[in-house]
């Protein structure tokens, strides 16, 4: 296996966690500024006030995006048997 096989299941692997993850994320940080905010402004010291909504949140991202991400994670599964199939001979 040489080194630029390496470096490019390592380039598709991150880019996949990348697409993947983003959605996910991007919008859980967005619902917890505006949670902090919120706190911040009414001074409600409630630690637990940002999971219920953040937890909302992602599963309503799951929902929309659920398809591409497993579409995403489908054809990434495809492509590392066909990396491993290729280093194999």
């Amino acid at each position: 296996m040489e080194q630029a096989e390496i470096i490019t299941v390592m380039q598709d692997a991150v880019t996949t966690i990348l697409t993947v993850a983003a959605p996910i994320m991007i919008v859980a940080m967005v619902v917890g500024v505006v949670i902090s905010i919120f706190q911040a402004t009414t001074q409600i010291n409630e630690q637990t006030l940002a999971f219920v909504p953040k937890i909302v949140a992602i599963l309503l991202v799951l929902l929309v995006f659920g398809g591409m991400i497993l579409s995403n994670m489908t054809e990434f599964s495809t492509r590392m048997f066909g990396y491993a199939t290729s280093m194999l001979k």
